[in-house]
């Protein structure tokens, strides 16, 4: 198939090219952070896996046969949060019109309960919670694929054989995959019980080839024998041994009951533009509704982009989404969410009453606002095509490598999305966030995420694809790139790469990138914010359609994210 030969002539380049020194990134010459495209464009977190999206779309494929492509061969060439053995979201706007969002979180097992990670002085058990089998809820990310293959056009045997063949011929990894990899040695040791690709006595550098062998064979059995090939037969029989292993809780009936959902999509207006993102259980489009309904008044284009007023709107706006996520969100199948109270007009105006345009407001005032019930480490790909087809996609492990455990015999990673529940009301999880009742644990339930897959529609067409990982900053940073663009005319690259600034509600402060401009944040400080310098928040991948019908991606900086377009 020209699929594979196309991906082994890419493997066989950058193994060729890993024979120069260590230092040099192995196949830096295949990133590419833009692209202006006329027939279809990819954008993922790693160029093979961009390249095999852009395949399926030469091959006659539609944007959702790229994202799926894109998807499995993340699961290969980015185990930290590409993945068999997480979830996601897909959000999609199709050249019928139909908004579509399909949800494939995880899921706690039946075995799951309340107090599970509660230790008997009451105390919440965090690393229980976050690493080890105990850790993992079920899998969905091959369900999605699966619900996702209707609006296909190709099979899933064409669309899994690039990742397939990445994981029987294997590739050369970057200097920062190495450090990345090596920076785990410890905890994969500690942590599984079977021998895996990715843990070896000898450190490793950039150049070094990954092969995954197991992993190849559930791709292949998944090839073969469709959904079953991963939640029966003998995949889910390693599961099954693996957390049999490490005391957890995930059985064969877990497995065979879970099914991915069809929801309606999150669809609201801001000024001229109709936004598309992902309902719960992703808190991502009820907040991202709200940030963007409170500043809609007022005049940010006027202000300019990363102005003191601008900023210090939208942090105030983020404080109090931030602060209703905690008090309201959970999974709409176990709790009742006012979701249409939340982000009505009226209620945004309220929450916006005590906004101070000279002062930092305070956590401890601003709480979650009165309503009245009617009777989310990740990676994120966009792709466009030329019939009007529009997808975004974020799936997660949750941490970096998720739970740190791979299965047995199978070379994948699980996730540690159950550290995304509530695990007792009020104790932050891995991301400083925290929660109530409407998203403690329980059997079957969805843990709510941040992730915010989002497509922006202009005249009713496509005009941006967007999307994060970032754990809590994934929602504020989608905020700010959809701005970026919408209000501040910034071009797409500059969009994506520009500093990024977060507000959770709590802890109450203000964390920004390191490369951020001195001067707005002296002048947040002396109106009373407490700012904090970070590392890179978020990788975020983003296609616009320009004023030529063009398609501009963009690859985010921050990582070795790249395009692929023609």
């Amino acid at each position: 198939m020209r699929t594979i030969s196309v991906l082994l002539a890419i493997i066989l380049a950058s193994t060729a090219y890993a024979q120069q020194p260590a230092q040099i990134n192995a196949y830096h010459y295949l990133v590419k952070k833009s692209v202006t495209a006329s027939h279809g464009a990819v954008v993922s977190a790693h160029p093979l896996a961009s390249q095999a999206g852009l395949l399926m779309l030469q091959q006659g494929g539609n944007a959702v046969d790229a994202a799926i492509a894109t998807q499995l061969a993340l699961a290969v060439v980015y185990p930290a949060a590409g993945n068999l053995g997480g979830g996601g979201f897909l959000v999609a706007h199709l050249k019928n019109g139909k908004d579509l969002a399909i949800d494939y979180r995880e899921k706690a097992p039946a075995g799951a309960s309340r107090d599970m990670y509660i230790d008997a002085s009451g105390n919440a058990n965090t690393g229980l919670s976050q690493e080890g089998h105990l850790a993992s809820g079920v899998p969905g990310t091959i369900a999605g694929i699966f619900a996702s293959l209707p609006y296909a056009k190709l099979t899933i045997q064409q669309l899994i054989a690039p990742a397939i063949t990445l994981a029987e011929k294997g590739f050369a990894i970057t200097g920062r995959e190495a450090n990345s990899l090596n920076s785990q040695q410890e905890l994969f040791s500690k942590l599984n019980t079977q021998p895996n690709a990715f843990v070896r006595k000898k450190t490793w550098k950039a150049g070094d080839t990954l092969l995954q062998k197991d992993l190849a064979a559930t791709l292949k059995r998944i090839s073969v024998n469709g959904r079953a090939g991963f939640y029966e037969g003998e995949t889910a029989a390693l599961i099954i041994a693996e957390m049999k292993r490490g005391k957890g809780l995930i059985t064969a009936a877990d497995l065979k009951a879970y099914e991915a959902k069809e929801r309606t999509a999150v669809s609201f207006y801001y000024k001229n533009y109709r936004i598309v993102t992902m309902p719960l259980p992703s808190s991502g489009g009820v907040a991202l509704q709200q940030m963007m309904g409170m500043v809609e008044k007022y005049p940010l284009a006027a202000w300019g982009f990363h102005s003191v007023n601008a900023m210090h709107l939208m942090i105030e706006a983020e404080r109090r989404a931030y602060a209703d996520r905690a008090q309201y969100l959970g999974d709409p199948d176990f709790v009742k969410v006012p979701v249409k109270q939340l982000t009505s007009p009226e209620y945004l105006h309220t929450r916006m009453e005590d906004f101070d345009p000279h002062h930092a407001g305070s956590s401890k005032q601003t709480h979650a606002g009165t309503v009245y019930y009617e009777s989310d480490e990740t990676t994120h790909l966009s792709v466009m095509d030329s019939e009007g087809n529009a997808v975004s996609v974020t799936t997660t492990l949750n941490g970096g490598y998720g739970s740190k455990v791979v299965v047995g015999g199978a070379g994948f990673f699980l996730n540690n999305e159950m550290d995304d529940f509530s695990v007792k009301p009020g104790t932050p999880n891995m991301y400083g966030l925290v929660g109530t009742e409407a998203n403690a644990v329980a059997p079957g339930k969805r843990m709510l995420s941040s992730m915010t897959p989002t497509i922006v529609l202009k005249k009713d067409k496509p005009y941006i694809v967007a999307g994060t990982p970032g754990g809590s900053t994934i929602i504020t940073s989608v905020f700010q790139t959809l701005l970026n663009i919408i209000e501040f005319n910034l071009p797409t690259q500059q969009a994506v790469d520009a500093p990024k600034f977060h507000h959770q509600w709590l802890p109450d402060q203000v964390d920004v990138e390191e490369d951020f401009d001195e001067t707005p944040l002296q002048y947040l400080k002396e109106m009373g914010y407490k700012v904090i310098s970070r590392g890179p928040i978020g990788r975020t991948e983003v296609i616009k359609v320009n004023g030529k019908g063009q398609l501009e991606a963009a690859g985010d900086k921050r990582g070795d994210d790249s395009v692929a377009g023609y």
